[in-house]
């Protein structure tokens, strides 16, 4: 490599893929903390094109949904979302505190194209026609036509006043997870990872942070004096049984002196 080539794994920001629902706030606020001098750059993604974002290398990890390809990528679960039923607030369903996908079975229930739980076979009876999006769902059961099941987040992410939700206490829940390339594993996901898992700065699975240039900067405005070690706590003191300034031992016991025989 010659001194004008660049590694190609070293970028100068840290890019970081997310799937609608997952919120990456608070990774992103430490990791802002940590290194300043990183940016962070969010990429917002479908979560079927999550897998090809991070294969193409146009993020360097992701908040994706499990499963993905564990041959060529390195998870680590993250949390597991509530499923629930998306339904208008009139709906019967609205009146309970929660349901089972039995519950469901006479019910038309819209499955997007874009879905993301992975159902060997939805629940309910089958729409029509598929909608393409999730957010077109959304809008066909605000308009009476069916009920949609997904993930809570989703649910929340596509809130409207005229619709509520409940939870479908025995349906699989929406694993999310942190993922990048195997062969990708570069010093910017180690630190993302370290954070993820909750590592301290001191950790010692933690990269050594550089050093802050203020604090390098205060200390050099001190006097030359100040800046020297203070002496540890006792030092220059001599140790007991040994000679003090006037040639006596410290502690040794003092008194009066025995009378010769």
């Amino acid at each position: 490599m010659t001194g004008t080539e660049k590694n190609p794994a070293a970028t100068p920001s840290f890019r970081l893929a997310y799937v609608p629902g997952a919120t990456p706030a608070k990774w992103v606020r430490i990791w802002n903390e940590r290194l300043p001098g990183t940016p962070l750059v969010l990429v917002p993604v479908d979560a079927g094109e999550a897998p090809d974002v991070l294969r193409r290398g146009d993020a360097d990890a992701g908040l994706v949904r499990l499963p993905v390809d564990r041959t060529f990528f390195s998870a680590i679960p993250l949390y597991t979302e509530t499923t629930v039923v998306l339904v208008p607030k009139d709906h019967v369903v609205s009146a309970v505190e929660e349901v089972t996908l039995a519950d469901l079975a006479e019910e038309i229930v819209q499955h997007p194209l874009d879905d993301v739980m992975g159902w060997e076979r939805p629940p309910g009876q089958p729409a029509f026609e598929r909608p393409a999006t999730t957010a077109d769902a959304v809008e066909l059961v605000a308009a009476g036509v069916g009920l949609l099941v997904v993930p809570q987040s989703l649910a929340r992410l596509h809130h409207r006043r005229d619709l509520t939700y409940r939870p479908v206490v025995d349906a699989p829940g929406s694993d999310v997870a942190l993922a990048w390339p195997q062969e990708r594993t570069t010093d910017q996901v180690e630190d993302f990872v370290g954070i993820v898992r909750g590592r301290t700065v001191n950790s010692s699975r933690g990269r050594a942070q550089a050093p802050d240039p203020q604090a390098k900067a205060q200390e050099k405005k001190k006097p030359a004096a100040a800046r020297k070690a203070a002496p540890a706590r006792g030092a220059g003191r001599p140790k007991p049984g040994t000679k003090g300034t006037k040639g006596t031992k410290q502690g040794a016991k003092r008194g009066r002196p025995r009378k010769r025989s």
